[in-house]
């Protein structure tokens, strides 16, 4: 990378946008997003990766717009690299991983997420496509926020019943016959003004259909989609989960497990000896082991800490965390009442929002968690029969 590239990021802003790498000719050759420009332009200055390195090696000159949130700069790329067709994003297109969100030329239409290698059936008949977005998950999250200020129908018209998504604010009421096709299409019309980057319009239909929700398009609030973003643009998704196991009460150990970016980093889980709590007292064995884990600053924070339990245990955690002067959400997995979250008091309601979406997620930490804890408690066990022969 050249210097007066290195310089500049240097001045690069600690906030969300959009960048673009140009070659000699000024031609655009890469467009990226970031939650944090500064930090996701670090990046590039000694990059690991050969392609990148290709493309940083071509790079003259470097550029960045900002953004007010996550969600515009998503919007943004996508339309960038639809105009300028960058070479080095033109390559990425075809990864099997990135989906698209496809609106189909149909009456009663509404956003789907389509595979890449899908898409191509799509390009027939005046479908509206964006993207493409790097994951599934990111599509899903990115579409959850969008249907808060524009709630598109995924249902049948005029059915008995109201639909579930009608009942949370999400659907237009198309389930009970509450507006009409024009009107629906209309919405949809502005729901694809807003991803084609014309936020002006969208702002205007709201103001005379939806004035509600016009708050809602001015204040995004973007966090699950801050939380689904890939690494690659400095944003890490870091989860702890957390349980304890004894014998009898006795021989009680605990562990963590890391789950980072949608994968478990067994390199990094932990074992506690739990010495100090007594013994069947669990409250005192997890506030022992979330103690001694806090002790270590020096090892990266969570996100989130999972906790394999309900309000009681997400209280003990909570106030370890509290007496330290630390500042991360709690959530606990009730297993004896059908796997019910508890969510400790922090945590927001968007993020609520999300971590309903992925509940499947958590069920697996926490059963990583259980099953490192108790193959620990086993290998105690072995070892001190081992001792006694």
């Amino acid at each position: 990378m050249k210097t007066q590239m290195k310089e500049k990021i240097k001045k690069a802003p600690n906030v969300p946008g959009v960048y673009f790498f140009k070659n000699k000719q000024g031609k655009i050759i890469y467009i990226g997003r970031a939650v944090n420009l500064k930090n996701r332009l670090k990046n590039y200055i000694s990059p690991t990766d050969p392609k990148t390195q290709k493309m940083t090696e071509e790079a003259n000159s470097l550029s960045w717009q900002k953004t007010k949130n996550l969600l515009e700069a998503i919007i943004l790329e996508a339309n960038y690299i639809k105009k300028y067709q960058p070479f080095y994003n033109i390559r990425e297109k075809d990864n099997r991983s990135f989906v698209y969100i496809v609106i189909p030329n149909i009456s009663w239409s509404y956003p789907k997420i389509v595979r890449a290698r899908e898409v191509d059936k799509y390009l027939i008949g005046k479908s509206f496509i964006f993207g493409p977005l790097q994951s599934y998950s990111l599509a899903k999250n990115f579409l959850f926020i969008i249907r808060k200020i524009f709630p598109y129908s995924t249902c049948r018209y005029n059915q008995e019943k109201p639909c579930f998504y009608y009942q949370i604010g999400l659907c237009s009421g198309k389930c009970l016959g509450k507006i009409t096709e024009k009107d629906y299409k209309k919405l949809i019309n502005a729901l694809i003004a807003f991803l084609s980057g014309k936020k002006q319009i969208a702002k205007n239909y709201l103001k005379k259909y939806s004035p509600k929700k016009l708050p809602l398009l001015n204040q995004i609030d973007d966090t699950p989609l801050i939380i689904t973003e890939p690494s690659k643009n400095n944003f890490t998704q870091r989860i702890e989960g957390y349980d304890i196991s004894h014998f009898g009460g006795k021989q009680t150990v605990g562990s963590l497990v890391v789950f980072e970016n949608g994968n478990f980093i067994s390199s990094e889980y932990k074992k506690f000896k739990i010495k100090n709590a007594k013994p069947n007292d669990d409250l005192a064995a997890i506030k022992e082991m979330i103690e001694r884990r806090f002790n270590h600053l020096e090892w990266p924070l969570p996100n989130f800490i999972l906790i394999d339990g309900g309000k009681t245990q997400v209280k003990t955690v909570e106030d370890v965390l509290k007496e330290k002067n630390i500042n991360i959400p709690v959530i606990g997995i009730a297993k004896f009442n059908n796997d019910k979250i508890v969510f400790g008091k922090n945590i927001k309601k968007s993020v609520k929002d999300l971590i309903t979406i992925s509940f499947k997620t958590l069920q697996k930490i926490r059963n990583e968690a259980h099953r490192f804890t108790n193959a620990y408690r086993k290998q105690i066990s072995h070892l001190k029969k081992s001792a006694n022969k």
